[in-house]
Order: C-alpha cells, then structure tokens, then sequence
C-alpha cells in the first residue's frame, strides 16, 4: 500500500498544491488546516509521514511536533516562511527529522520526502539466528538491535528513537573508540541527503544524549572531542 503523507499547512493553496503534487508521484494524502484537524486525521488513520507548517494558527508547528514526538517517532518535515537558522535548529530538537523553507520546488519536495521515508523504513531483517545475533550488539546494559530497529534499556525497558537517532547510533556502535568528525557523521545517517548545515548532527546528538545518558548535561556514553567531534566510549559487545 502506498506511503500515507498527511500534510498540516493552513495556506489551502499551498496545501492543495502539496496534496495534488505528491498525490500524482503515487503516495497516499490527507491534508489539516490546524493541529485540531491533525489530531483527527492521526487518530482515524496511520500515518507514514509529516509534513508539518511552522506557522499555524493557534498551536504553532514546534507544538505540534513536540505533541507527535511524545507518541510517535512518526517522521516529520518541518516547513516554514521563515530562514531563520534558529528556528531550524528548535525544529530539530523538537524531533523533525528534515527542514525545508518556503518557496521550495516540487521537486525538491519529493527528494526530500522520499529521503526521510527511505531512512524510517530502512530494515534489515535477520533471516536467521545466527544473522539476527550478528545484527545486535550491547553497551553499557544497552541492547541495540538492528534488524528490528529495537533499543532497549539496562532494564529491559524499550526506548523509542526516531529513525535519524536509530542511525546514529548504529554509527556510534558500529565505530566504537574511533572519533567521529560531523561530516563523517552526516555521511553515515543522511548520506548527505538535503542536509546541507553540520548542526543538524549536534541537535541529533542531543537527542540521542537524551535518551541513552544518565545525564544528558554530563555525558558518559557519547563524548564530544573539541574541534574534532565526537566518540562512542563504551565497549560494544556483539551478541
């Protein structure tokens, strides 16, 4: 069944153009005015991505996507007006997997949207035992699965990431004790795909810290190296 895209923008002009554009490459569309109109959509039908206007009436688009990001690791691309590196940077702590400002070409849209899709739907499913255990590794009381996209914690617990986070992480453990510079670290999760601006790695970073640290502010797991990057400290077992 072809990908469900909804798209949250209060301009219907805009909308309808985003709708009818992506609607014609073969993905499957719904269109909200406001975050009342997103609820209702996200509530009847799943959703594969997001397409998420900054500037909304009443809740604005970082709202939103805090609200989407307390359930779902759904993927969102944040859409705006504005330029302002500043408010790419908050999109990106909030969760949005891909930022892209207003004019933007259709074309670009699509790259764009095909990109982050291909990045949450990357899987690798073990076919068998002994690939499923070559495709998990632990650290620190930390089980990383990478055929299912499965993290769970020290106490077994499962902690959700966002398919951006999930790969940096498989970079991080796949690279343990190895300083990562930024554009190595971009190559690695987006592949350079539309992401022209080195700190969409440290947001990512952040994120990432905020899930696997016990504390975010004093990291022990994920190191930054001044003026180099960043390094994977713990010991990676594979299992």
């Amino acid at each position: 069944m072809p990908e469900h895209i909804l798209v949250v923008e209060d301009e219907p002009t805009v909308r309808s153009f985003i709708e009818e554009y992506l609607g014609s490459q073969g993905y499957r569309m719904s269109g909200a005015g406001d975050g009342a109109g997103m609820r209702v959509v996200m509530e009847k039908q799943d959703v594969d991505l997001v397409i998420l206007d900054l500037m909304l009436p009443g809740e604005d688009g970082l709202e939103l996507a805090r609200e989407i990001r307390s359930g779902s690791d759904v993927p969102i691309i944040m859409v705006t007006g504005r330029a302002d590196t500043v408010d790419r940077v908050v999109g990106l702590e909030m969760g949005a997997d891909d930022y892209i400002p207003k004019p933007f070409e259709a074309r670009e849209l699509l790259a764009r949207v095909r990109s982050v899709l291909r990045r949450s739907q990357r899987t690798a499913p073990a076919r068998e035992e002994s690939a499923a255990r070559q495709n998990t590794a632990a650290f620190a009381g930390w089980r990383l699965d990478r055929g299912r996209r499965h993290l769970s914690g020290p106490n077994g617990e499962e902690v959700r990431l966002t398919s951006a986070e999930f790969d940096l992480l498989v970079a991080f453990v796949s690279n343990p004790d190895k300083v990562l510079s930024r554009d190595r670290l971009l190559d690695l999760v987006y592949g350079r795909e539309m992401f022209p601006f080195e700190r969409s790695i440290d947001v990512l970073v952040m994120r990432l810290r905020g899930k696997i640290e016990e504390d975010r502010a004093n990291p022990t797991l994920i190191k930054t190296v001044r003026g180099a990057g960043y390094v994977f400290t713990p010991e990676v077992v594979a299992k």
